[in-house]
């Protein structure tokens, strides 16, 4: 299993970084490998995405949601072992440190060499600062679910 954990700092209020992050429709804008999700409920995302050449398909169960603090999920289907967790912590009125643990399992060659050499936590890193440009530049969500999980 491999773990990835990577921090950005974004200049948008908590509030505005925690809702972009629930519009996980949205994701393909600033996440390089997610070729779409589905919301299926308030609970349940189906995942396209392409690593290394390979595409996987998977659905994730949200099973921790609590506005402007966590966003966590495994997935519950498919043929990617895949959970994680993005935490939101207010550093002032306008600035959020966005932080993302993924847990992943590597499959095949080029995702085992690619996870092996840090590939993945560099993919991680670059899409985090897709994600700042993209809130940043807009200055506002696309949308928001504030609802709570536990």
């Amino acid at each position: 299993m491999a773990r990835i954990t990577e921090s950005i700092d974004v200049n948008v209020p908590v509030t505005v970084a925690y809702n972009q992050w629930t519009q996980f429709e949205s994701f393909p804008q600033f996440l390089e490998f997610v070729d779409s999700i589905t919301q299926g409920d308030d609970q349940t995302t189906l995942w396209k995405v392409s690593v290394a050449g390979v595409e996987h398909e998977f659905t994730a169960k949200i099973t921790e949601q609590h506005p402007d603090e966590r966003v966590a999920w495994n997935s519950i289907t498919g043929d990617v072992n895949h959970a994680g967790v993005v935490t939101f912590h207010r550093l002032d009125d306008n600035t959020t440190r966005v932080t993302v643990q993924l847990d992943w399992e590597p499959e095949g060659f080029r995702e085992k060499v690619g996870a092996a050499i840090g590939w993945d936590d560099h993919a991680v890193k670059k899409d985090l600062r897709k994600f700042k440009e993209f809130i940043e530049s807009r200055g506002t969500e696309t949308g928001a679910w504030r609802g709570d999980i536990s």
